[in-house]
């Protein structure tokens, strides 16, 4: 049994199941409402990226997360 709590809305995630209910991306752990809401920051980024780099991508990835955890949500 795992618990722990999201970086960005310090959510408590009960039996926490690695990339089902939780993600760890970088050096975070964000809950499965905190990874839809960081799509939603990325998607327009994305596709309006011409060319696509993928070290811009992970960058840009790390840098809404810390973002995000500074505010405490997306």
């Amino acid at each position: 049994m795992k618990t722990l709590n999201c970086d960005v809305c310090g959510h408590t995630l009960e039996n926490a199941i690695p990339d089902r209910t939780y993600w760890h991306i970088g050096a975070r752990d964000i809950c499965e409402s905190c990874k839809d809401g960081l799509e939603v920051v990325l998607k327009p980024e994305v596709r309006a990226r011409q060319p696509f780099s993928y070290d811009w991508y992970l960058k840009t990835v790390a840098d809404s997360i810390e973002k995000a955890v500074s505010k405490g949500k997306f």
